[in-house]
């Protein structure tokens, strides 16, 4: 028994003496070591990234504390990256022993820190490069592992305890400025309180951040608000990027942040109080979420990243249960599921962000939805790509349209094509327009031919087709741009006549949510629908509708139209003001035309659109014989021998 004790005893006492010799041998000789670290980081600053690093002076206080005074780091021949006047702090001994750096405290008493761009020059660009040594190694990283070592690294070097005045953060680029301002930064007890001045080309404000934050222990709850009357405004990127964005608070929390069994679970929540953003490709106008909330909880393993599925997002009244993911176990893989519980339709309506759906601005509905979505992208089999979207409606029923009446679309209606902001001509969708055409009296071969290159399942869809947005989104993937759309007419006829041409996330999003109550709820009949779009498409400068077209190009009316001639009309839909590029100087239709009306011919015979029969005919040139042909870029035919007077000798004769 005393053998045990005296083991237990030699086990304790043993480290703990090598402990103390050690950290009294590093007492004795701190100030030697601490210059050398310092030599040997700016020999390796210079050498690795060509710059200068210089502390004037560095000296232990106490049995902890580092005192460091004019700690500057400018990249040559660019502008200085940082200096700090005066800056004390503190570390833990024990971990530092083990090879492990842990703040304690922190005091800095003036000093900057700036990223600046002239030009191409950037004085940080030397920090950006990779280390060609990680980039040559090619092992898989264990996400969890790698993600909870660079948490505790950089919670780590976040104080317990922190007391800054006067830093200052500086951004330059190529006079795009924006300047932040600490005059204090206090936490205390893990209480954290701020004063922030914030100064930009185009406004100056007074910040707050105040909260709770405990790095020890992974733990923070942080509000982030203005001081000043009106909202916090965010700089740099108004002018950087054309993104005006402000909003009244910002609340971080992190709740839990756990590693085991080889996976790291990280739990809070984020909100956004009246979020407002301007930018061209968002919207024409300010887009405003009142209130906004993340609860999340993030996942990570050996081989995947994801946002789990009782993570929850709210947008004003609207909750849903998001589902990300990022897999490389086998094959690199993409994920991303979405479950709207049921809810009202009009909590949803009215819950639509201002100014991203204006169109739906004092709509009012009866009954309810909820909707699912299922999306799954294998980098590697990208054709197996999963897209299912459902949205599911019971005793759904529209009793008051917003700005879009979707109802007009049932009765006579002035149209107005907008192209580049500007309202074109009036066109009477009616009987009293004497070029309006009934859809019976529209060829039989145009009505087939449109169909079949804009639509083809147009009377079986509801005004989407899935399987078109499959190919569209592995288009767009491969090609890594919006190389492809996925409309279809229901689209371009809501596009047409309730929106505009812009492109813009607000006209997209809006486009589909009309769309969806226009075919789900049986507003207007397909056949309805068809005619109405035959009616006011753009079939070439400033021609509108089939009425004009079939008498622009070829001087007749609708229903005499040839085969050739609806093909023709057809295929020049996408791009219509470019119709006289299909044709040569001989007025005849190019090769690369030719094929096209081949290749849309063929199509037709295999469904069954035409037969052999409709295409006796098909040989014959197409000819415009209408205003268009003032379009073309004709040759012009040498008529000299033709016209030429005779010579006096021939009279003579």
């Amino acid at each position: 028994m005393k053998n045990r004790k005296k083991k237990i005893f030699l086990f304790i006492t043993i480290p703990l003496i090598i402990l103390i010799i050690t950290g009294s041998a590093f007492f004795v000789f701190r100030d030697s070591i601490l210059k050398k670290v310092i030599t040997k980081a700016t020999s390796k600053i210079e050498k690795d990234y060509d710059s200068n690093f210089t502390v004037r002076a560095a000296n232990f206080e106490g049995f902890s504390g580092i005192s460091l005074t004019d700690v500057t780091l400018t990249p040559k021949n660019a502008d200085t990256l940082f200096n700090i006047h005066k800056m004390r702090t503190s570390v833990n001994i024990w971990q530092l022993l083990l090879g492990e750096v842990q703040l304690g405290t922190l005091e800095i008493k003036t000093g900057f820190v700036q990223l600046t761009q002239k030009g191409d020059r950037k004085n940080f660009e030397a920090f950006l490069k990779k280390d060609n040594k990680e980039s040559k190694n090619n092992d898989k990283k264990d996400y969890a592992a790698f993600a909870y070592r660079i948490i505790s690294k950089v919670l780590n070097l976040v104080p317990t305890d922190m007391d800054v005045e006067n830093l200052t953060f500086k951004l330059d680029d190529n006079g795009k400025r924006a300047t932040i301002k600490i005059n204090k930064l206090i936490l205390l007890n893990k209480e954290l309180e701020t004063a922030i001045h914030v100064q930009t080309n185009t406004f100056e404000q007074q910040w707050k951040i105040k909260g709770y934050a405990d790095p020890r222990n992974k733990k923070a709850d942080i509000r982030f608000f203005n001081i000043d009357t009106g909202a916090i405004k965010v700089p740099y990127f108004d002018e950087r990027y054309g993104l005006i964005s402000s909003f009244d608070s910002i609340r971080l929390n992190i709740e839990n942040i756990n590693h085991s069994r080889g996976e790291l679970h990280i739990d809070g929540y984020a909100s956004i109080a009246n979020l407002k953003i301007n930018h061209p490709k968002i919207s024409r106008k300010d887009v405003v979420i009142k209130n906004a909330r993340f609860d999340y909880r993030f996942l990570l393993g050996s081989n995947f990243i994801s946002v789990d599925s009782s993570s929850t997002v709210q947008l004003n009244s609207i909750k849903f249960n998001p589902y990300l993911s990022y897999e490389t176990a086998k094959d690199t893989v993409y994920k991303l599921k979405i479950a709207l519980p049921k809810m009202k339709a009009q909590d949803f309506i009215s819950s639509l962000p201002d100014g991203l759906f204006t169109h739906f601005q004092g709509m009012e509905a009866e009954g309810s939805i909820d909707y699912k979505l299922d999306f799954k992208y294998n980098k590697n089999k990208p054709n197996e790509l999963v897209f299912d979207s459902n949205l599911k409606k019971e005793n759904l029923k529209i009793t008051k349209y917003g700005e879009a009446n979707l109802n007009k679309l049932n009765s006579e209606f002035i149209y107005r094509a907008i192209i580049q902001d500007v309202l074109q001509r009036p066109i009477l969708v009616g009987n009293a327009n004497p070029n309006y055409t009934p859809l019976e009296q529209i060829s039989p071969y145009l009505r087939k031919s449109v169909l079949t290159t804009e639509d083809p399942s147009f009377f079986s869809h509801r005004g989407f087709i899935n399987e078109a947005f499959k190919q569209s989104i592995i288009k767009n993937i491969k090609t890594k741009k919006f190389s492809r759309g996925a409309s279809t007419i229901s689209m371009q006829l809501v596009k047409n006549v309730f929106l505009t041409r812009e492109k813009t996330l607000s006209r997209k999003l809006e486009e589909i949510l009309l769309v969806y109550i226009l075919e789900n709820n049986r507003i207007v009949s397909k056949e309805r629908m068809l005619e109405v779009y035959f009616n006011i498409i753009e079939w070439g400068p400033n021609v509108y509708g089939i009425g004009e077209a079939s008498r622009f190009y070829f001087q007749k009316n609708p229903a005499d139209l040839d085969l050739n001639e609806c093909l023709y009309l057809a295929r020049i839909i996408p791009s219509p003001k470019k119709f006289m590029y299909q044709f040569n100087d001989e007025g005849n239709l190019r090769e690369f035309a030719v094929k096209q009306e081949s290749f849309l011919t063929n199509i037709m015979i295999r469904r069954g659109l035409l037969t052999l029969d409709d295409t006796i005919y098909k040989q014959q040139k197409l000819h415009i014989t209408g205003a268009a042909k003032s379009y073309l870029r004709l040759k012009v035919k040498d008529s000299t021998a033709l016209d030429s007077l005779p010579s006096i000798e021939e009279f003579e004769l």
